[in-house]
């Protein structure tokens, strides 16, 4: 049962139904991606005149718009309705140490345009002057400046409640550092930032349909260095500084290698693409920028190909990365036991070799024996999960959809 909380509770009033209800018809809208009257006022238990005169509003508010008209047994056919991201549109960006992404999305998250790629600038005034730069090149070269409704950053750090500081970027080396206010300044838009890994589970509640298990859900998102987003009750974990989820910081021992954040031994510095990598080339593991030059001019595309073709050092190396991922994943499972788990990043390539001995990790340190067969779900790099997270952090400010917002 969710606690109610005597400060944020404010008086109802004749409007409350109606909002509450418009809310619904939103979340439904998203939900379904097509759906009648009809159908609205029979899931909100009103009637269908009631129903009408909500979704009139939100056409009138540009929210909404009609659609072709749907099937029907007998009668004549009703039109269905939908979200209206015609004539607006949002950039994703996903930032890591090796490069930054972005990409011009609709509001409801399909790509517009191809995934562009610049180097991440190690300070934070260049790197908001370079992001600028590369964001309105990007709608100017597609025509989309005056439709553009906002940026959503995905960033590889710890932020305030505000989304407003970076209050620790490990594998940056920032602190501290307020980053929105100058971003939103230089690019003269609104911005919405997030963690990559709470964006994304934002991201799986955004886009869920409406066959979608119930429960709580985890994403992990593996890169150059490894997120933990948690769903519980329909809601991001976020905690009292909004850093809960650093599960890539608890460590797997205490003398392992030293993690970006200064620690010995954490997960991420055994599972991190540059972790991979690094045991793939047999070099030591640094975390921090500048990358190593044996590093930098391999991928973990490579690693993945040469392990395809036999390569036994590039298989030791994912399987390694494999097991290292199933025994600290039995920390997230133990703490939170999860419906289900998403993972996002480029191992999710070559899930069909690493799976065997991420179970076997993972069957290792789990307290009860069916938390192992929790199921888990890859998501294809090339779907970019990231960048779904940060078009989601738009979306739903514009959508207001407060019950994943």
């Amino acid at each position: 049962m969710r606690r109610i909380h005597s400060r944020q509770l404010a008086v109802a009033t004749r409007k409350t139904p109606r909002a509450i209800n418009r809310q619904i018809v939103i979340n439904l809208l998203r939900q379904h991606a097509a759906i009648s009257r009809a159908d609205l006022a029979r899931l909100l238990g009103i009637q269908r005149s009631a129903a009408g005169r909500i979704v009139s509003d939100l056409i009138a508010e540009g929210l909404v718009r009609e659609g072709a008209a749907g099937e029907a047994d007998r009668g004549r056919k009703p039109t269905l309705l939908h979200l209206d991201s015609r004539g607006r549109c949002a950039v994703a960006v996903d930032v890591r140490v090796t490069g930054t992404s972005l990409v011009l999305t609709d509001l409801v998250g399909r790509e517009l345009t191809a995934v562009r790629v610049f180097e991440t600038d190690a300070g934070p005034e260049a790197f908001v002057g370079h992001l600028a730069s590369e964001v309105h090149r990007l709608l100017r070269e597609e025509g989309e400046t005056e439709r553009c409704l906002g940026v959503g950053v995905a960033f590889p750090g710890m932020l305030d409640h505000s989304g407003s500081v970076v209050l620790r970027a490990p594998a940056l080396g920032w602190r501290d550092v307020p980053l929105r206010e100058p971003l939103a300044a230089a690019l003269r838009l609104p911005v919405e930032m997030e963690n990559a890994a709470k964006a994304c589970a934002l991201a799986l509640l955004w886009n869920a349909g409406p066959e979608a298990p119930p429960g709580d859900l985890v994403f992990v998102s593996v890169s150059d260095g490894v997120g933990v987003g948690l769903v519980l009750g329909g809601e991001v974990l976020r905690g009292r500084h909004n850093t809960a989820g650093e599960f890539g910081h608890v460590p797997l021992s205490i003398d392992g290698p030293r993690c970006a954040c200064g620690a010995l031994g954490c997960w991420e510095a055994y599972v991190s693409n540059l972790a991979t990598l690094s045991r793939y080339l047999g070099v030591p593991f640094l975390p921090h920028p500048p990358i190593a030059a044996e590093i930098a001019r391999v991928r973990m595309d490579d690693v993945i190909a040469r392990a395809r073709g036999g390569d036994m050092k590039a298989l030791t190396a994912l399987g390694a990365t494999g097991r290292y991922f199933g025994l600290g994943l039995a920390s997230v499972m133990n703490a939170f036991d999860p419906a289900r788990v998403y993972v996002g990043g480029e191992i999710t390539a070559a899930w069909d070799l690493i799976e065997p001995a991420m179970r076997e990790g993972l069957t290792e340190r789990v307290l009860v024996r069916a938390a192992a067969e929790t199921e888990i779900v890859p998501l294809a790099a090339e779907d970019h999960p990231r960048l779904r997270g940060a078009s989601a952090l738009v979306g739903a400010s514009v959508f207001a959809a407060t019950s994943v917002a």
